[in-house]
């Protein structure tokens, strides 16, 4: 079993932060990549930033300059640093996660349950 859990979403002005924080755990036995992505109000799910085990980056084009991910490998932890709060940013944040699977086997892919970010003018 393999379970991600999100955390440090809120209601925060606009120009304001935001540090979310996805950790994994169960029947893991490596993790390549990690990401966010979010779903606005009436919009399909989008991605917002990955990061793999070497460090490698990608943002949406919308989030660049204003979000930073990062994570900690030995506690399985992804985290995304949002500064700059826009009220656009307001959606339900989702992790995703490559994880190879000792239970089932192989790489799977793995989903959060989400955390709200709302971002007031």
């Amino acid at each position: 079993q393999v379970q991600l859990v999100e955390s440090g979403g809120g209601l925060v002005r606009a120009g304001g932060s935001l540090r979310l924080s996805c950790a994994a755990s169960g029947s893991i036995f490596s993790i390549n990549a990690m990401g966010w992505y979010r779903q606005a109000p009436g919009k399909q799910r989008e991605l917002v930033a990955v990061i793999i085990s070497g460090g490698s980056t990608n943002y949406a084009d919308s989030v660049k300059g204003r979000f930073n991910i990062s994570r900690d490998n030995a506690k399985n932890t992804v985290f995304l640093q949002m500064n700059s709060l826009k009220p656009e940013d307001t959606a339900v944040y989702y992790c995703n996660a490559g994880i190879y699977d000792l239970d089932r086997g192989g790489l799977r892919g793995y989903w959060g349950q989400g955390t709200q970010v709302t971002v007031s003018s």
